[in-house]
């Protein structure tokens, strides 16, 4: 039994990092993709 625990500690622990690193992937590559759009934008104006 606290064998299970353990990994099912260790399991949710690897996922919230995973999860975590995904969304600081994905903000990181938005905010790049919303900078060059502005600066679009701004060269078509």
């Amino acid at each position: 039994m606290q064998k299970n625990f353990e990994m099912s500690v260790a399991g949710s622990l690897t996922i919230a990092i995973l999860i975590i690193a995904v969304v600081f992937l994905m903000r990181s590559f938005y905010k790049r993709f919303m900078g060059v759009d502005r600066s679009d934008d701004g060269a078509d104006q």
